[in-house]
C-alpha cells in the first residue's frame, strides 16, 4: 500500500543483517520507516506466520497518524540475542541495508 512511519515509540533493530524487528518502548523511541502491506487472513495464516523468524511474533503497533496495524515485532527474549543491533538511528531497514554495502 506504500511507505509509511511509526509512531514514535519504538526502537529498531537487524537481526543478523537478516531481517528486521520493532520493539515498542516507554522512553527514547523513534518513529521507524518502512512499508504498509494489505494482505488477507488466509495470506496471514497460511504464509506469513509460518515462515517468519522465531525472534519475531504478530502484535498490533501504532503508526504515526495514530492508527493501528498488526505487525511483526521482536520477541522481548530476543532483544539481546547474538547479532541483535540496535538500527533505530539508521534511517530504516533500506537505508541500514545500503549503508552497509557502501
Amino acid at each position: 500500500m506504500g511507505a509509511a512511519k511509526t509512531a514514535a515509540k519504538y526502537r529498531f533493530y537487524s537481526v543478523r543483517d537478516e531481517f528486521p524487528g520493532l520493539w515498542p518502548v516507554e522512553q527514547g523511541g523513534q518513529s521507524i520507516p518502512g512499508e504498509l502491506y494489505e494482505v488477507s487472513y488466509a495470506q496471514l495464516r497460511e504464509s506469513l506466520l509460518p515462515n517468519e523468524p522465531s525472534e519475531l511474533e504478530l502484535g498490533v503497533i501504532e503508526m504515526e497518524d495514530g492508527s493501528g496495524s498488526l505487525s511483526m515485532q521482536m520477541r522481548e527474549e530476543e532483544i539481546t540475542g547474538n547479532g541483535v543491533v540496535d538500527i533505530t538511528n539508521e534511517g530504516g531497514w533500506h537505508k541500514y541495508l545500503a549503508a552497509k554495502k557502501a
